[in-house]
């Protein structure tokens, strides 16, 4: 959990009045990144009982206008926030089992705000989207299920 009154300073340096729901949504937010809305209500209600759907997404898209959270959406997924505001980092996420983790951005010079010599010379770049599709430990190392190709033929049928 994090410190309610460093969530209550952050929501009044954003210009954002201090409410139950700001508050909870907020420590969701922070204590299980990359969770989905449906999750996210689910761990906002633990912290307040009485906090609506509505609520929560009304809340989660105040946060996200005010830079307080990040919305990603990695292809194929549902829309998922992150505290992790401020800086250009990126995402591992599993083709497998949906995993996302953070990865800070390359080491020294930042390429990834270099855009290709095609870019509109007048265009300023300020932030780059990186996204690592990949296998997490858990599953490049599970055995693999076996496909219908795989398995022996039932007993009848040739």
């Amino acid at each position: 959990m994090t410190d309610p009154a460093e969530l209550e300073r952050d929501l009044r340096s954003a210009g954002l009045r201090v409410t139950r729901p700001r508050l909870a949504v907020l420590d969701a937010v922070h204590a299980h990144p990359h969770l989905d809305t449906e999750a996210l209500i689910g761990a906002a209600r633990t912290r307040l009982d009485a906090v609506s759907h509505q609520a929560v997404y009304d809340v989660l898209r105040v946060l996200t206008d005010t830079g307080l959270v990040r919305r990603i959406q990695p292809q194929g997924s549902v829309a998922r926030y992150e505290a992790r505001v401020g800086d250009n980092h990126h995402h591992l996420v599993c083709r497998s089992c949906g995993a996302i983790s953070d990865v800070d951005c390359a080491t020294g010079a930042a390429p990834c705000l270099t855009p290709s010599g095609d870019a509109p010379p007048d265009f300023v770049v300020d932030e780059a989207e990186v996204i690592y599709w990949g296998r997490c430990r858990s599953c490049a190392t599970a055995p693999a299920a076996p496909s219908t190709t795989d398995r022996p033929a039932e007993r009848g049928n040739p």
